[in-house]
């Protein structure tokens, strides 16, 4: 009875779990939104590669922060 309740309990915790909200960002309708949404990724990826020019290459997090960036010298 107990190996039932807890697989019980399991499968609805499961379940439930899929039924979270995902993090969803809808399309950009208008060329407003559409420009709006190019200057944000390119704000991030100027960012990204200033974060990555002004970190010392004996920081741990050098990596992390220049995966992906262009002009990295690695």
């Amino acid at each position: 009875m107990k190996r039932i309740l807890t697989l019980a309990v399991l499968l609805a915790a499961v379940s439930t779990a899929a039924c979270t909200i995902p993090t969803y960002e809808p399309e950009p309708v208008s060329v407003y939104q559409w420009e709006r949404r190019q200057q944000a990724i390119e704000r991030e990826q100027a960012e990204r590669e200033r974060l990555c020019r002004i970190t010392k290459d004996e920081d741990p997090r050098k990596d992390e922060l220049c995966r992906g960036v262009s002009g990295d010298k690695r």
